[in-house]
């Protein structure tokens, strides 16, 4: 029912709505609120973390993904141009060629330009994964 107003000559009604109740029940919320967070435990997600390697390759193979899905295998200054079908047996073939040393270890990087689609380099990765090679990794330029 609305409140009435007894000024003036006769009866009017007043067409304000009362906020008191509502004031009221949004410091209760608030009051609860401020109350119940603390007690709420942050979800943690756990990272993997990437640490310095015991021993750095001794050879790096850089496969270079350019902005034609065109591939080249860069073995210290020497570039070859190659397809993917002969990707990894040129791989696994410069993996082996260790010039007289003993057990190279050697590392796959793939430098991608960026205008390269991913699923590019997703398929360079499958084919070196799918041959065997273990240690695949990504080229990235950091930002200054």
């Amino acid at each position: 029912m609305p409140a009435v107003s007894h000024r003036g000559r006769g009866r009017r009604t007043i067409n304000e709505i009362n906020m008191v109740p509502f004031i009221d029940v949004m410091l209760v919320l608030l009051i609860i609120f401020m109350v119940t967070a603390p007690l709420i435990a942050p979800s943690m997600i756990d990272l993997p973390s990437v640490g310095k390697a015991s021993r750095q390759p001794d050879q790096i193979i850089q496969i270079i993904l350019g902005k034609n899905d065109s591939l080249e295998m860069k073995i210290k200054d020497k570039t070859t141009s190659i397809t993917l079908k002969e990707l990894a047996s040129k791989v696994k073939s410069a993996q082996g060629n260790n010039d007289g040393k003993a057990a190279v270890s050697s590392a796959v990087v793939i430098s991608a330009d960026k205008a390269t689609k991913y699923e590019s380099v997703v398929k360079v990765m499958d084919t070196l994964q799918r041959a065997g090679i273990q240690r695949v990794g990504l080229s990235v330029q950091l930002a200054n």
